[in-house]
């Protein structure tokens, strides 16, 4: 489903029964952090601050909160729907008679479909700002105490490459130095840094565009783990269904969505840094302060009843958990075309996802298990994955009794843990030297005497089937409830 604006999913949710509007004032600093807390740690619904102090525009939070808000936030009823999608996108072979060849070109035919258009005006440019643009426009949240200030958290970042002129968009934090500049948190690993080396190295000025709200889908493609080539904007209308609309800057040449909300425009001077930080982050303490680059702003654009999205990170869960869990599930056929063996992956939010990644494989040789974990530690921003768990393809990664029970029972520690040393998440506050810190390993297969393991593994205790159907069906006659089953 694509939607028009944000406004349209606020009224979807609202419709569902997802959605609480605050209508008394609320200070952005502080005060919304702790009622939106409470409220995702309680599973609560999406809140809607109609009246914000400092500003006239409402602030939408905990928009993602909720399985069942992650997947009307793209447009489905169960986000393994995309999943299942994107595997069959994946695992087409190479067609070898006429019904195939048009079954896989009708499939690449609509994948182009999906590619954006250029359009020459759209409702993010309802109100045009030029002459004085501020931030101070904008109910920009102070989300902990000892925040160094306060922080635009959903912002869909535009770079363009300055060797091919590729487009990135990607999610970096924004702290508010004055109402004319702004930190911009990205961090080395990601694309948006890549681009601002390349015109580092040239010596040229970097414009960047921030687009806020508009389609979710827009808002979650930002923070998707895409290949290199793939463009998030073609992936968001994949998953709108519907090719994204980008409309030129005013004052830069980038291309926004034109059904954005807010747009802030800008640059980015190579030679310039200033201290960002400290960061109340998704790890669950502060991130420390550091050293980044400054966005200046020139333009600001916006409908003209625009909707300001936000967020909070702290300690799990919340509402960036379920981002994360619908990552986890729309990218496991991406890496399963890369890692075959790869059953199953659950990164539990406890870990914040780049600490603990816990896969099921279809063992088929000994030391199969060391083989995924350094494949792991080799792809993309997979490779921050800090303890990797393998497991055999009979265990359910999301069941973590079990896992907990097979870790424990099934491993020799000085056997079975793999320590290496690579590159860490910027966030990892416990590695030696920043960025770059040790992994562990951890198979938790079961072991085979090629693997040098001589003894009997034994069975594990399970009721033999005839029983277990006879007490099914007299179930109800032992005088238990289907609940107590």
């Amino acid at each position: 489903m694509a939607y028009k604006s944000l406004e349209e999913f606020v009224s979807l949710l609202e419709k569902e029964g997802e959605l609480k509007r605050i209508t008394v004032p609320a200070d952005p600093e502080l005060e919304i952090t702790e009622i939106a807390d409470r409220v995702m740690k309680n599973s609560g619904p999406a809140l809607l601050f109609e009246k914000v102090n400092g500003s006239d525009f409402p602030l939408l939070i905990n928009a993602f909160g909720s399985k069942k808000r992650m997947a009307l936030a793209l447009g489905v009823s169960d986000i393994e729907e995309i999943a299942d999608e994107i595997r069959s996108i994946v695992e087409t072979e190479i067609p070898s008679g006429l019904i195939d060849k048009i079954k896989t070109a009708s499939r690449a035919v609509k994948l182009a479909s999906y590619t954006p258009e250029i359009v020459k005006d759209g409702p993010c440019k309802e109100v045009i700002i030029k002459e004085n643009p501020s931030f101070d426009l904008l109910p920009v949240m102070k989300c902990w105490p000892d925040d160094g200030g306060k922080y635009i958290t959903l912002p869909q970042v535009f770079t363009k490459s300055l060797k091919d002129g590729k487009r990135n968009v990607g999610m970096y934090r924004m702290q508010l130095f004055d109402e004319k500049t702004s930190g911009m948190h990205w961090q080395i690993h990601h694309d948006g840094a890549r681009h601002f080396q390349e015109h580092k190295e040239a010596g040229k000025r970097m414009e960047v565009a921030v687009a806020l709200g508009g389609d979710p889908a827009l808002t979650y493609a930002a923070t998707a783990p895409l290949p290199p080539n793939l463009d998030e904007i073609l992936f968001a209308g994949f998953l709108r269904k519907k090719k994204v609309q980008l409309v030129k800057g005013e004052t830069i040449d980038i291309e926004v969505p034109a059904n954005a909300d807010i747009v802030l425009e800008g640059y980015v001077e190579v030679d310039e840094l200033r201290r960002e930080g400290p960061f109340g982050d998704h790890t669950g303490f502060y991130s420390l302060a550091d050293d980044y680059q400054v966005f200046h702003l020139t333009c600001i654009t916006h409908r003209k009843n625009p909707v300001y999205p936000s967020t909070i990170v702290g300690k799990p869960p919340m509402e960036d958990a379920y981002m994360g869990k619908a990552t986890e599930r729309i990218f496991l056929p991406l890496l399963q075309t890369q890692i075959p063996e790869i059953v199953d992956m659950n990164l539990p939010v406890e870990g914040v996802f780049h600490n603990l990644a816990i896969i099921s494989i279809d063992k088929r040789y000994p030391f199969h298990a060391r083989k995924v974990m350094h494949n792991i530690w080799g792809m993309g921003q997979m490779m921050l994955t800090k303890t990797i768990i393998i497991l055999d393809k009979d265990v359910d990664v999301h069941n973590l009794n079990d896992v907990m029970w097979k870790v424990t029972s099934s491993i020799d520690p000085k056997r079975d843990i793999t320590f290496t040393e690579g590159p860490v998440d910027v966030l990892d506050h416990a590695s030696a030297l920043p960025c770059i810190g040790s992994k562990i390993g951890i198979d938790a297969t079961r072991k085979w005497k090629e693997e040098g393991f001589d003894r009997e593994w034994p069975d594990e205790i399970t009721m033999s089937k005839d029983i277990v159907d006879l007490v099914n069906r007299r179930w109800k006659e032992y005088g238990f409830s289907p609940e107590e089953e």
